[in-house]
Order: structure tokens, then sequence, then C-alpha cells
């Protein structure tokens, strides 16, 4: 794979490490998989072979955003009116939904997974986790599989977290016996997943975190056994946390979820937790403590009609903190950049009543970044600068939508927010949006089997 020269860059959010800064009118040079320059006046002399001038007049260039909470099977059950948290319980829409999801086959989870990351990938997703929990018996296991079959079609960088669910209802859980799995099922198949697709080197296209779904759903065993298998093959650990569960977990336990997982060793660097928004002060120190970190997803918080997550007092107490879709249950939408725009818009209307001020827009941008990356153990991702991968994606500002905007491309994306797809959008130095089009791929074909596999199934 050869290279690009993106000439006379309006901005670039350039970040050696020591926090973003804007460099204006300036040239990124990549080289393979990597960013290898960033300056004024990149000789064309310079180039290798092959390498691709491409004019970036105008544009704002951002680091690719890590998405790190989403169920992508999800994509199948959106825009379902008859499914309003504003007239349900979290239990009654759950008892209402499970038993949709538990009909899905294996083409519903590849064709939602591709539906997914298209939309992710127009705008500005560059890696991707999701949190595939639902393994219908009917549906088989290479579910997974096929996600990563997904993946490579659009060449995006994709770390799957296996899931899982073994408590069955009558135990007290949520999930129809269709979707259970006992403790070993679950094991076997990330150990399998591991050894198939976990690639632990820099620039790796493909990792696979172990992610049973949520502790209300589970048995003690199935946490304690993934820790085990977790850190024995070096892999990151994720699950549900603080989204209305703990008063359950203590009545099961006698203690709340994050006191629980930490008993269990389900914490620490290694470990993220998806929403959070329940939690308390104390909860939040603990976390920090441990080096556990938060994925936070604020499309959800708007339906829940709870808390909204006490993304200040994280960011004060010193927690790492990264940004994810959810899944099309709870946010009908699989765009990264939407959330971060909604990350901060919902923190400044709570703003008064927080004890710690909100951070500025610049730090919800991070979230989205350098924050996602450190959640899901990268350090070759998130940022733009030399030797980082060449994951990034571009705005072309010249349009009547960014007038008055321009001087600050930091805040842009968090306080203005962006209502269009990408003008490009590359993956590993490879350009995987352009123009409205996946090169080489062809979207309307995509759709429409989408849409046919969907409608194969009867809900």
């Amino acid at each position: 794979m050869a290279g690009y020269l993106l000439k006379n860059c309006t901005a670039v959010i350039v970040d050696d490490g020591k926090g973003p800064v804007v460099r204006r009118n300036v040239d990124l040079l990549t080289d393979g998989s990597a960013i290898v320059a960033i300056g004024e006046n990149l000789a064309a002399d310079a180039l290798r072979d092959g390498t691709t001038v491409q004019d970036a007049t105008g544009w704002f260039v951002y680091p690719g955003l890590v998405n790190t909470h989403h169920h992508f099977f999800q994509c199948f059950v959106r825009n379902r009116a008859d499914l309003d948290w504003t007239k349900l319980s979290v239990i009654e829409w759950l008892d209402r939904i499970y038993p949709i999801f538990s009909q899905l086959n294996e083409e519903c989870f590849y064709h939602s997974s591709v539906t997914a990351m298209a939309e992710m990938i127009k705008h500005g997703c560059t890696t991707a986790f999701d949190h595939q929990y639902n393994f219908p018996r009917h549906a088989g296991k290479r579910l997974i599989d096929r996600q990563f079959e997904a993946a490579e079609l659009f060449g995006m960088r994709f770390h799957a977290g296996r899931g899982g669910n073994t408590l069955p209802k009558s135990e007290g859980s949520t999930i129809p016996d269709e979707m259970l799995e006992t403790t070993d099922e679950f094991i076997a198949d990330c150990a399998r997943l591991i050894d198939t697709y976990h690639d632990a080197n820099p620039f790796s296209m493909r990792q696979v975190v172990v992610a049973p779904c949520q502790p209300v759903n589970c048995y003690r065993e199935t946490f304690a056994e993934s820790v085990a298998l977790a850190r024995d093959r070096g892999v990151m650990m994720h699950t549900h946390v603080g989204e209305g569960e703990s008063p359950v977990i203590h009545a099961r336990h006698g203690v709340r979820t994050v006191d629980y997982l930490e008993e269990l060793g389900f914490a620490g660097p290694d470990t993220f937790y998806a929403h959070c928004w329940e939690l308390t002060h104390d909860e939040l120190r603990t976390m920090a403590a441990s080096g556990t970190g938060v994925a936070h997803c604020p499309e959800p918080v708007y339906l829940v009609g709870a808390e909204v997550t006490d993304i200040p007092a994280m960011a004060a107490f010193g927690l790492r903190i990264g940004l994810g879709c959810d899944g099309a249950a709870s946010n009908d939408n699989s765009n990264v950049m939407h959330c971060l725009h909604s990350a901060y818009m919902l923190q400044c209307l709570v703003s008064s009543s927080r004890a710690h001020p909100v951070p500025p827009p610049v730090d919800f941008l991070g979230y989205g970044t350098t924050g996602g990356a450190s959640l899901l153990g990268r350090r070759d991702i998130g940022r733009l600068a030399p030797g980082m991968a060449a994951d990034l994606f571009a705005i072309n500002t010249r349009r009547m939508d960014y007038v008055g905007t321009r001087h600050d491309p930091l805040s842009l994306i968090a306080r203005v927010g962006i209502g269009m797809a990408t003008d490009m959008t590359m993956i590993n130095g490879r350009i995987v949006w352009q123009k409205g089009e996946f090169p080489g791929l062809d979207e309307a074909k995509l759709s429409a089997d989408a849409e046919a596999a969907l409608a194969a199934v009867e809900f």
C-alpha cells in the first residue's frame, strides 16, 4: 500500500502526546498504515512512488473517532415507535425487546454489522468496538466471525466484544432461554475467537474483548472465569455497569455493582464499563483508583430519562473516558460524531446542579479519540502525529454551515455539531469513504441486501 499527501490542509488537529493543537496550512503525509509527516510544503520529490496527492484546501483534518460501546445487531430493531422508553420501565422495555432479539439469524447479524459500520465510517469513526452479547441458539456461534467479515469489507478497525448471558430468567435475569449460554460455552467461544482473530501488534485491525453482558444477567462464575481467561490471554474486559442494576446486585450479593466487580477482579487498566450513570462519587473514585475506564453513551440518557451521567466528576477524579453510540434499541443511529455533540450538550443542560464544571468542548473531542483509544488499550490510534496509524477524517469547511465557526476547529464538533457525512474518512492509510461513496463498494446493493435480511425475519 502506498501513501497519500494531503496538500494545503486548512487545519490539522495534531497531538504529539501532550494534547491536541491546531496546525494551520500544513500538509499531511501517509505511507502505508502510518502517518509519516505533518508540516508545511512537504516536498513532492521526497515521496515514494505511488503516493497520491490530494488537494485539501478548506479541510479540517481530525483523528479518527473511536467508538467504545455499541450493539450492531440492534440496527434491525430501530425506529420502533412501539418500543417507547418514555412509557416503559427499563425492565418492561427489556421484556419486550429481548424476545425480538432472540429471533435474529446469522444473516441478520452480518448485515446489521454492515449497516452500523457504514454509518460510523460516514461520520468519521475509524475504530469500532461492538458488544455482541446476543447468541440465539438457532443462529449458531459464528456471529462474531461474520462481524469480522463485515469489518474486512469496509477496511474498518474492529474490536469485537464477545458478550454472553448465562443466568436464566427463572433465576432473575431478563434473558429469554433462546439467548442463554452456559459459562463453559461462553468462555470456550471467547478463547476460540482470541486464538483465531486477536492481533496485539501495532496497527492491528482485529482484536477481541472478553465482555459478559452484565452482572445482573450472568452467574458470578461467568465473571470470575472471564477475568481468568482475559488475564491469561492479555486481552481487555468490558461489561454494562450502573444503568439501573445496582440495587438488584446489592439484593443478590450484598454490595453494589462496582464493589461486586472489584471483588471479582473485573476491574483495572484492562477493563472498561459502559454507561455508569447511576454511580456514586465514591464508586467513581474506586474506579479511578483501579484504572477502570468508562464508555459514556450519551444518547440513551435522553430515552431513559434517568440521571445525566456525571462526566465532570469522572474527569475530576481522573477516570479514563471514551464515547459510545450504544445499540440502536436505545439510540437509533450509529453516529459517533453526533454522540460527541450530544455528550457536551447534555452536560451543559445540568451544569448548574453539578459540583464540578463542564469540561471544555475540546475534552469531548478527546473522549472520542484518545480517550477511546485508551479504553481499548491502544497507543497507535486516536491522535494525529508521525508514527501513529493513518486513521483520520476530513471536513471541507468551505460551506455556509461553518461560517463563523472556523476560528476554533478544536471545539467545532462538540459545540456546533456536524450535520453531514465527512468529505473523507481514512483507516489504516486507506481511504474508505470519499465524495459520498465507499470506494469499490455498491452502497445501494449493500442497503438492499440488508433490507432483504431484515425482511426475512418476522418480528
